[in-house]
Formats: C-alpha cells, structure tokens, sequence
C-alpha cells in the first residue's frame, strides 16, 4: 500500500468545491481544509506506486480549482491512535471528549 499527502492551494472562492471534488477522486482516502499556506490536503492511499501517476496527474490535474499542489510519499506509518492524539494539542483533555470547558 501506497499512501501519499497532496497538500492543495486551491482558488479563494472555491475552495469548498475544490474539497469535495478531490474527495470523489479513486484513491482519494480522506480531504481536510487546513490553515496556512495551503488550503486543503488529501491523502492518497494507493495499491501501487504506478498508481500515483494516475491520481495525481491524471485525475488531480482535471480537478477545477485547482492552482498548486505538492506531493509527498510516505514512507513509515505509525499508530493511529498516536496521530490521533495529535489533533489533541493545545486543547484540555475534558475537551477532546466532548466536555466544555467550566
């Protein structure tokens, strides 16, 4: 298995658009809008390496909104539950159970 991040800068006004076109794309296993220097991210995860060819300059490149992409291969993967925590930081363990704040 093949897993690739394809970070997007997408047009300001169809950002939205663009999100929900990458995630229709064969491949395409999960689409995040983001903060920061780029708009969205998409993660790839393929059977094949010949297979990112297809996605990324086949299929991303048809993706209207589109005005920059980069793409990089992952190479290790780690517990899940470890990256889950890291959508944790900055936020009070009462928080990421769904308890506010008192």
């Amino acid at each position: 298995m093949v897993t690739a991040i394809v970070m997007v800068q997408a047009d300001r006004q169809r950002i939205q658009e663009t999100a929900e076109a990458l995630a229709g794309v064969p491949g395409v296993r999960e689409v995040y809008s983001v903060t920061g220097e780029w708009d969205i991210v998409a993660v790839l995860r393929l059977e094949r390496y010949e297979d990112l060819d297809d996605v990324v300059t086949g299929h991303l490149r048809k993706v209207d909104g589109i005005a920059r992409t980069q793409t990089m291969l992952a190479f290790r993967t780690y517990s899940e539950a470890l990256l889950d925590q890291g959508f944790g930081v900055g936020l009070d363990e009462g928080q990421l159970g769904g308890e506010q704040p008192s």
